[in-house]
């Protein structure tokens, strides 16, 4: 017994006397952005309040799992307890894992913080026994730019096209890098919905989806790089098993895809011809300066446009200024676009409006203006010449008229009577201040009387209400009437959508059953549907139609199905519907 005693004494103070120990291991310090990595958080105490750090730049794809083990060997004993997770980049550089921490007799254990690096995404080696279908082989994305080597200012078009195989399914994806447009003005087109399309790509056919359009403008000269556009997407793949129905298992995954960098080299604009008015227009345009009038009062005023219209780089060149005689007073502009970006460009007009207005009388000329700009069919500049505008001012103080009231005689500033009140508004819209009495007058009587009128009206409601309550029958097949219709106008909002599109389509063709067979949920046997139906004067192909489609919508909700097939189905649950609700009686 004594013994037995030292033995557990000398074990306790071994216990107490073990250092604590709390770190955190990798399965690997360097690895590719597609690659996996493990960290385990292992301790060899019992802790509490275990803290996972906060792993920016990854994202957990398993985890935490636990394990706990413990064990005597030569009468010591030893503890294990590990915190594991698995994650996944999402971004590539050095990352850093910070301290995980857990609480052990009143203090606090922390580990220390792990340097990860993560480079491109790497191939991995595939393995032989695994004959699933890859997403390697079958999805790809793909950057189409119109034009690799155009001059500054000329428009060019990327277009990204995510191209997968008819071998496996994708449902959703996340941009994981946008793509960067540095030295290039861009604009984005929408693109209102994604549709689902069929092409050639590597010589084989496969279903596209065009996912962005950007229409670029570089802006200088030399290698410009466009960096990529990367995804992470959900994707289902086959698998050579089979479930116990005979359909084939279908395996949930994810596959990172990247558009990859492009380099555009751009050309200068030549140097040869080039005019000293060029302000960097480039594409086709057409040049006008347009007065409103050309003739004036005294005190009149007349608008200046000056316009350009065509396709170009509409936004990225200025308009010339007109120049004046010092004896018309000109404002700043008021700029206005009307300009539409597509695939080919930018098109439409843009247009400076000045306000002018003269000092004196006589005639003053508006030099002629000129607009250049590089024509890239041709590979020439251009320029486009106004003609010289005539204003022409028929009264008021001549310049000379001026020079005289500078003198110190005053006399010559006198303003004439006709002239005082010109600018006063002569006529008026007045209103009566005298306000009629409330008291007595038709509005009084009307609110007097409504109560007594709407009395009736709501007795009558209420009657109606209560009927139409009481009618437990006819409201039932009313709801089941109205869920039919609401189910069937969801499955078609879901059509691209496989699983929630069968679960609305078969909850619309069991309320359509309910309405017009007036049974329950707890009858809905097939042998009684079919009954029922044929007693109704149904015919039976339209009734095998009908049981047959209610079938597989639980089925096809688990298989692949294209998105022609779901259309189909639904096509024909409309037709059905229709025959059932003719033929039933």
């Amino acid at each position: 017994m004594k013994k037995f005693i030292i033995a557990i004494v000398l074990i306790a103070c071994n216990s107490l006397g073990a250092q604590v120990q709390f770190e955190a291991k990798v399965s690997k310090t360097t690895l590719g952005l597609n690659e996996r990595l493990r960290i385990d958080f292992v301790m060899n105490i019992d802790g509490d309040n275990f803290n996972q750090p906060s792993f920016e730049g990854f994202k957990i794809i398993a985890g935490p799992s636990q394990q706990v083990s413990q064990s005597w060997i030569n009468g010591k004993s030893s503890f294990e307890k590990i915190y594991s997770y698995y994650l996944l980049p999402s971004q590539k550089g050095n990352l850093i894992i910070r301290q995980a921490s857990i609480e052990y007799n009143g203090q606090i254990y922390k580990t220390s913080p792990i340097r990860i690096n993560v480079t491109s995404a790497v191939e991995q080696p595939k393995d032989p026994s695994d004959t699933q279908i890859s997403a390697d082989d079958n999805i790809y994305l793909v950057a189409d730019i119109s034009k690799t080597n155009p001059y500054i200012n000329e428009p060019i078009t990327v277009v990204y096209k995510l191209y997968f195989s008819y071998n496996i399914g994708i449902s959703n994806w996340r941009e994981l890098d946008k793509p960067k447009y540095n030295d290039f003005w861009s604009q984005n087109i929408d693109i209102k919905q994604l549709v689902g399309e069929e092409g050639m790509f590597k010589g084989e056919k496969y279903r596209f989806v065009v996912l962005r359009k950007t229409v670029l403008y570089p802006q200088k000269s030399g290698k410009l790089v466009i960096e990529p556009l990367s995804l992470d997407i959900d994707v289902q793949l086959p698998t050579n098993r089979r479930d116990m129905f005979g359909r084939v298992v279908v395996t949930n995954g994810n596959k990172r895809v990247s558009a990859g960098a492009k380099t555009i080299a751009v050309k200068a604009l030549p140097e040869a011809g080039k005019p000293a008015d060029f302000s960097g227009a480039v594409g086709k345009f057409d040049f006008k300066v347009t007065p409103s009038k050309t003739n004036l009062k005294n005190g009149e005023s007349l608008d200046l446009l000056v316009s350009v219209s065509g396709s170009g780089n509409m936004k990225l060149f200025t308009l010339p200024k007109p120049v004046v005689p010092n004896s018309l007073e000109m404002y700043d502009p008021v700029h206005d676009e009307k300009v539409n970006t597509n695939l080919a460009g930018m098109s439409g007009k843009i247009s400076d409006r000045y306000t002018i207005i003269p000092q004196f009388k006589g005639n003053y000329p508006i030099k002629p203006m000129q607009f250049s700009y590089f024509d890239l069919n041709s590979g020439r500049y251009k320029t486009i010449s106004s003609p010289e505008i005539m204003i022409n001012v028929l009264d008021g103080p001549s310049a000379n008229d001026q020079l005289t009231t500078t003198t110190p005689d005053n006399s010559k500033n006198v303003i004439s009577s006709t002239e005082q009140f010109k600018f006063i508004k002569l006529k008026s819209d007045l209103i009566s201040i005298k306000n009629d009495d409330f008291f007595g007058s038709n509005l009084f009587y009307g609110l007097l009387f409504l109560p007594f009128l709407i009395l009736p009206m709501i007795v009558l409601f209420k009657k109606k209400k209560d009927a139409l309550d009481s009618d437990v029958f006819g409201n039932r097949v009313k709801m089941n009437n109205r869920l039919a219709k609401k189910y069937l106008f969801e499955a078609k909002k879901q059509i691209n959508n496989k699983e929630p599109f069968y679960v609305a389509l078969e909850k619309a063709m069991h309320n359509f059953l309910k309405a017009k067979l007036h049974i329950e949920t707890s009858e809905m046997s097939k042998i009684n549907i079919q009954q029922l139906l044929l007693s109704r004067n149904a015919s039976p192909e339209t009734v095998n139609d009908f049981i047959n489609l209610t079938e597989n919508c639980e089925l096809a909700r688990f298989a692949l199905s294209s998105s022609a097939a779901i259309q189909q189905d639904f096509d024909k649950a409309v037709i059905i519907i229709s025959d059932l609700e003719k033929q039933i009686k």
